[in-house]
């Protein structure tokens, strides 16, 4: 698969139902070449026009499956003290 097809694709949080947002990038480990995270842009598909920009990166081990249209990954949510 080509980072092109990737950045086609919602990344679904299972944990929370919630949409973490599209993919932008990804994290790549040059002694092996394998694919080691994928970075995703907050907020969901219409997040920079919103001004959410931030970037969120997922590390492979928590994806859980790749489909046509969208990426489901595992992600705990962040506990607020």
């Amino acid at each position: 698969m080509r980072l092109c097809e990737l950045r086609q694709k919602e990344v679904i949080n299972i944990c929370t139902c919630a949409s973490l947002g599209c993919v932008v990038d990804v994290e790549i480990d040059c002694q092996s070449g394998c694919v080691t995270a994928l970075v995703v842009t907050g907020g969901g598909r219409f997040s920079s026009f919103w001004g959410h920009d931030c970037e969120i990166v997922i590390p492979w081990k928590c994806i859980c499956q790749i489909g046509r249209d969208i990426i489901l990954v595992e992600v705990a949510p962040k506990k607020e003290k």
